[in-house]
């Protein structure tokens, strides 16, 4: 078989498929004016090269498929797609275009063609103003549903382009296109052009992620089996026509939990949720999707504050849902979907679904969906890169619903703390309270809970009441329990203290009786003997100042100054010498000078890119620090590549490590002797800081590259009393 004709096969399977395709949505007259538009893209493509190894003409192919079969579009839509490129090149006239087809394919080619031209690494500095420049510039919005299908055809062969290109596609995809695909309820789009973008901007979190999923198919693939059966079984015995099935998170939905929420793969609570798809009568979709949440709830306890209702009043793009979040008896919480088969074909492909169900002539209900689109696109949006929909409590709310880790239902007042959840479980589990993991993430126990919050108490055994807990506990029964703990500690402590005294008194042959007691009182300024008593208990007087006291010595009782000693700071210096052996930066600023970013302290071995800054080169800064999302999505046009390619191990780079533990006698010791002493890891300054048994330290340190932290990090992580260590931005 000659090249030709294998090319022209591989050409005709991928017209073949289009046109399987688009028979679900296409009348006879609609497929011959496909046919016709196939026929004049392939009579000027037969003859061009190949494109990333492939037929030029499959591009457009592939994108007109993505507009009928994952968006639900029509006749005009194919053809522009299959067209427009051709035009774009000026391998076709658009003259021909307006001869040969209905006079709106020719307006959505000139705008699309329009809109090609933009370079928006220079315009768009952000992502609602691309959206307005998108809509300033189009007049009919199916060209902008056909750019986000040429654009998810680019990121799927994305391994096909020059690997520079890379990081900047993912990245605009990420910040331009993916938003534009969420307002309008293309879900699946939006999803899969996110994980893309994460493939490429973000490869390690998105290979870490994947290779947990896969490792984790089994017993999650089991655990899905277990829990549908019992709705399964009850929705067929109530007679409803149904499909149940577990659906997974995408990997950016799981990476973007891990990171919001500070937390590990492991502690991402929902992964997957499972989908009741319905096959229900219009009339009845409302009232039958609330039975099978009835069904759902007999046997799961829900979480109050995971409850949506999109199918009473659905989103603005159109999406209807009914969504809950359970937990089993083992404590792991499930989101339930609950939809009919209509609502989930608009939930798959958006709001061009809609016209379908409408009744009356295709082509007007498509005129209405249009202008249904240009109404939620031309809407104000008040954070263009929010795409979470959030559901805030009311700030009157009197009572909030929390739950323990197997799924037990707390109820508490609005306001109420970890502290009091702590002492609503258990008078000894409050006393021993030192924070909580609320949602997966450590807090102090003064953190005020909201509804829904699942809660796990963390204690100690050295942990006590104190006096200053009665300040932020709201509930009767903490405060009650506070007061007697520490009345009765109180107690024992003067009981304590004044046997100290009788019997230092004794050894020091001095009276145990009033004149003393008093003289001790005056001395002291304490009240009552009580209040002397607990002070000698709890080593607030030092005891052999008493006998000076007492032998009228004051001058003996006096503390003296405490001299702090000069602070040495030891200063290492660091270097990233303007050689090949350690970086490399994009061809086009190779002359530019460069310096590493405090904001994140980049260290060999991570993921980096380089900033073009105004008055100091190229700033190199970590792919994941704290900047880089709105250094990107405003300034695109300054980003350059840049990558590390050797070291010879003489150089150091600043880290900042942040640890978080329990705060505990020998934890900073037992920290520096890790850090300093057995991994000879030289610090620059530390600062620390506790509240309410809780433990933050902040440390600044020189280390050779990404291997040597890691090394140190999980050392420190292995350190009694230690419950996460991770690099934080500059201190």
């Amino acid at each position: 078989m000659s090249d030709k004709l294998y090319l022209d096969n591989i050409i005709t399977n991928k017209y073949r498929g289009l046109l399987r395709v688009a028979r679900n949505v296409l009348a006879d007259d609609g497929i011959k004016e496909v046919r016709k538009a196939f026929k004049l893209a392939y009579s000027v493509a037969k003859d061009l090269p190949l494109v990333n190894g492939e037929p030029y003409i499959n591009h457009s192919i592939a994108i007109a498929r993505i507009c009928t079969e994952e968006i639900g579009m029509g006749r005009t839509t194919i053809i522009s797609a299959l067209l427009y490129e051709f035009v774009q090149n000026e391998y076709i006239q658009l003259d021909t275009i307006k001869k040969e087809f209905p006079p709106q394919v020719a307006v959505i080619i000139e705008d699309l063609t329009k809109i090609s031209g933009i370079d928006t690494k220079n315009t768009a500095e952000q992502a609602e103003n691309f959206r307005k420049l998108l809509l300033s510039l189009v007049t009919d919005v199916r060209v902008i549903i056909i750019k986000l299908a040429e654009r998810l055809q680019v990121m799927r062969t994305l391994e096909t382009y020059p690997e520079n290109l890379h990081f900047p596609l993912a990245t605009e995809t990420f910040y331009l296109y993916a938003p534009l695909g969420h307002r309008l309820g293309l879900y699946n789009l939006k999803l899969e052009l996110e994980d893309i973008s994460l493939k490429y901007t973000n490869p390690e979190s998105y290979k870490l992620i994947s290779r947990k999923l896969e490792e984790t198919a089994t017993s999650r693939n089991r655990f899905i089996r277990e829990f549908i059966q019992p709705i399964k079984d009850e929705l067929t015995n109530q007679g409803f026509d149904f499909e149940i099935k577990g659906r997974l998170k995408s990997v950016y939905s799981i990476y973007n939990k891990m990171r919001k929420q500070s937390v590990e793969f492991e502690d991402v609570y929902d992964i997957f949720a499972i989908r009741v798809i319905l096959n229900s009568e219009l009339k009845n979709e409302k009232s039958d999707c609330w039975r099978v949440y009835s069904v759902v709830t007999d046997f799961y306890q829900p979480n109050p504050l995971r409850m949506r209702d999109w199918i009473s009043i659905p989103k603005t793009n159109g999406y209807e849902s009914l969504h809950t979040t359970v937990v089993t008896p083992s404590g792991k919480w499930v989101e339930v979907q609950i939809r009919t088969s209509r609502m989930n074909e608009i939930a798959e492909k958006g709001l061009a679904a809609h016209w379908k169900y409408k009744g009356g002539e295709a082509d007007k209900g498509l005129d209405v969906w249009l202008g249904k689109i240009r109404e939620i696109l031309e809407a104000p949006e008040a954070e263009a890169l929010d795409f979470l929909d959030t559901l805030k409590p009311s700030l009157y709310t009197k009572e909030i619903f929390v739950f323990t880790p197997t799924g037990d239902l707390k109820k508490l007042p609005s306001g109420a703390t970890v502290l009091d959840f702590a002492f609503d479980i258990h008078s000894n589990v409050g006393c021993a309270c030192v924070g909580a993991k609320v949602n997966g993430k450590s807090v102090p126990i003064r953190h005020v809970l909201q509804n829904g919050d699942r809660v796990e108490i963390l204690t100690s055994k050295t942990q006590k009441p104190k006096g200053d807990w009665l300040s932020f506990v709201l509930t009767s029964k903490a405060k009650n329990k506070i007061k007697a703990f520490i009345k009765d500690e109180e107690q024992k402590s003067a009981e304590q203290g004044k046997e100290i005294l009788v019997r230092r008194l004794r050894n020091w042959k001095l009276e145990f009786n009033d004149l003393n007691l008093k003289k001790l009182l005056k001395t002291y300024k304490f009240k009552t003997v009580t209040d002397l008593y607990s002070a000698i208990a709890d080593e607030k007087i030092d005891i052999s100042e008493i006998k000076e006291v007492l032998q009228d010595k004051p001058e003996a009782a006096k503390i003296p100054e405490k001299i702090e000693g000069d602070l040495v700071e030891k200063i290492v210096k660091t270097h990233t010498p303007k050689t090949e052996d350690f970086l490399v930066i994009d061809d086009k600023v190779d002359k530019l000078d460069y310096k590493l970013a405090k904001c994140c302290n980049p260290i060999f071995g991570d993921p980096i890119f380089g900033f073009i800054t105004i008055n100091e080169g190229v700033k190199i800064h970590r792919l994941n620090c704290p900047n880089a999302e709105q250094m990107i999505s405003r300034y695109g046009y300054r980003i350059v590549k840049a990558q590390w390619t050797s070291s010879d191990g003489s150089s150091l780079y600043q880290a900042n490590l942040k640890i978080v533990g329990i705060d505990d006698i020998g934890l900073v010791s037992r920290i520096t002797d890790v850090i300093s002493k057995d991994l000879k890891v030289n610090m620059r300054s530390m600062t620390i800081n506790t509240t309410d048994g809780m433990f933050e330290g902040h440390v600044t340190l020189f280390v050779k590259d990404t291997a040597h932290l890691d090394a140190l990090t999980n050392k420190l992580k292995k350190v009694k009393g230690v419950m996460s260590v991770g690099r934080a931005s500059s201190i």
